[in-house]
């Protein structure tokens, strides 16, 4: 049945397990440390957690070198700790998400070693290979300044191997059934132990069949819906959740209009486009991305988010907005990667907490599922100083006492912040816990206001027209039950008029500040709005304001 799609009203947390909690004193996060904070994460309001690759990796790309897909890397512990770990989150009602990463595998994992080892091996075949150079060696780099090839040549197979990413991650063809047959293996391995989903990395190109010298690779979706159909047989109810950067006319296919592709993907489209506005105040190609990737079929759904593990692509942008954004949030040549993107938290990057209230209540009230990373509920800060994407990876702030609580080692798998403002002894969850007006407390309370508006998953909805250019009024109906939700993204205070055409009958009662608003005299609502302020509202039919 429809009403059974959990992850319509689901809150999304997304965690790294080696700078989430250590447990054991080693200075690697792990399942003995993650499981002594899901009180924590049940407290907060998440009820899915999303986790990071934490299977047996040489770990040169932050876990996504996978060496075996059928385990844990003993520096999280074992497959037994993982076990423990599912049990004590189903006690709690937190489902578990984990990454699925087979566009890839390492170079050191078992099958591209036998791969690489003969013409004739099993796992030969299981990879992308070229006898001669191809023409476009150089060419469809996934991180542009740092990647400096697409093709690499391997002295034992004497053949040149396909890797989208990393010269160490080669990957995997998609075209060979028994690949895709372990896919399904892998997939089942992970159902079977109680995971309520995945995060599919990557999924453009677990599609793609590429081919030396062959510029546009076409796309194979019928793969995506053989891992939908096996995800249905296994587990009914399990989700796949797709990362792809990709335009809004192509999303339908991902999505499947029969409801046989993908449940959830990341708006990576509004989420550049929102950033554009909270750098300019210009909500007019946001309120166009919104519109642009309407969903109109009931089973798929928009994973709504602002920051992740990776630097926040700006790619989608044009290029005078995308330096808008850059001069406003990463003017910085240091604070920017791969010549698209900037590689900051959000706090830092925002600079304010009027602007990070904004951002995360209007994240908040977009149709889809919020995906939450691990420390901006406490305005966690960046370390770049790091190299690429690690300055964003820092442990979690747990206290002002040593290793911010993250760990009893005296070395640590990152550098904890220590120095600046957001120096964990200045942000750190203890503190916010005990601070009413914290950041930590007003996420918590914006979580279950998220939770008690079902309407924003479930319903229809329609931006509003206001005669104030910088405010964006978003309008959900579901069963007769109705929300107004307004953002102010000018740095001055604004009033908005609706006019609800039947006075006496419809009052706006906000669900923020708990009082309801009445109309005046003419029947119109005055709304006022703080500069970068936001109201929730509930209301009757207000379906006669829509364009």
């Amino acid at each position: 049945m429809i009403e059974d799609l959990w992850y319509k009203n689901a809150i999304i947390y997304s965690l790294d397990l080696e700078t989430f909690m250590d447990g054991n004193g080693d200075g690697i996060g792990d399942f003995e440390g993650l499981c002594r904070r899901l009180d924590y994460l049940h407290a907060l309001g998440v009820d899915t957690v999303w986790l990071a690759p934490f299977q047996p990796t040489p770990n040169k790309d932050n876990g996504y070198d996978i060496r075996d897909y059928y385990g844990v890397d003993p520096q999280h512990g074992s497959s037994g700790d993982f076990v423990e770990f599912m049990h004590q989150a189903n006690k709690r009602g937190i489902k578990v998400i984990i990454d699925l990463v087979v566009n890839h595998t390492s170079d050191q994992h078992p099958w591209f070693q036998d791969a690489r080892s003969s013409e004739d091996a099993m796992h030969h075949d299981w990879y992308v290979w070229s006898k001669k150079k191809p023409s476009d060696w150089d060419e469809g780099m996934v991180f542009p300044g740092v990647q400096k090839a697409t093709w690499t040549y391997d002295k034992k197979a004497k053949a040149y191997y396909f890797h989208r990413f990393y010269d160490f991650q080669p990957d995997l063809n998609m075209n060979n059934d028994e690949v895709r047959a372990e896919i399904r293996r892998i997939m089942g391995y992970w159902l079977q132990l109680g995971v309520a989903g995945f995060r599919v990395d990557a999924v453009p190109f677990i599609l793609e069949t590429p081919a030396p010298g062959e510029a546009e690779p076409t796309l194979k979706f019928e793969y995506l819906r053989e891992m939908r159909r096996f995800l249905q047989w296994r587990k009914g109810d399990a989700i796949l959740l797709g990362e792809a950067n990709v335009l809004p006319e192509e999303t339908t296919q991902y999505f499947g209009e029969e409801g046989n592709g993908i449940h959830l993907m990341f708006n990576f489209f509004v989420n550049q486009h929102l950033f554009y506005a909270l750098a300019t105040g210009d909500i007019e190609p946001l309120a166009k991305a919104l519109e642009d990737t309407r969903i109109n079929f009931q089973m798929a759904q928009w994973a709504q988010f602002l920051r992740n593990h990776d630097e926040l692509d700006l790619g989608r942008l044009t290029e005078e907005q995308r330096q808008r954004v850059f001069d406003r949030f990463g003017p910085d040549e240091n604070m920017q990667l791969y010549h698209r993107g900037i590689r900051r938290r959000l706090s830092p990057m925002l600079g304010s907490r009027q602007l990070t209230e904004l951002a995360y209540s209007l994240m908040f009230s977009l149709p889809g599922t919020p995906v939450i990373r691990y420390g901006d509920e406490i305005g966690m800060g960046d370390d770049l100083s790091l190299p690429e994407r690690e300055a964003v990876r820092t442990p979690m702030q747990w206290t002002d006492s040593s290793q911010a609580g993250f760990s009893a080692a005296d070395k640590l798998v990152h550098p904890v912040i220590d120095e600046g403002p957001y120096a964990f002894q200045h942000v750190n969850v203890e503190a916010q816990r005990r601070a009413p007006a914290s950041l930590l407390n007003w996420m918590t309370a914006m979580m279950r206001l998220r939770k008690e508006c079902p309407e924003i998953g479930w319903g229809d909805w329609q931006i509003l027209k206001t005669d104030v250019p910088p405010v964006l009024a978003m309008h959900y109906n579901r069963e007769g039950q109705s929300l107004v939700i307004l953002h102010n993204f000018d740095e001055k205070p604004r009033e908005v008029l609706l006019d609800l055409k039947v006075p006496h009958e419809h009052k706006l009662v906000d669900l923020i500040a708990n009082h309801e608003q009445g109309a005046d005299d003419k029947g119109k609502h005055r709304i006022t709005l703080n500069a970068y302020g936001y109201r929730w509202f509930r209301a009757g039919d207000l379906s006669h304001l829509l364009h």
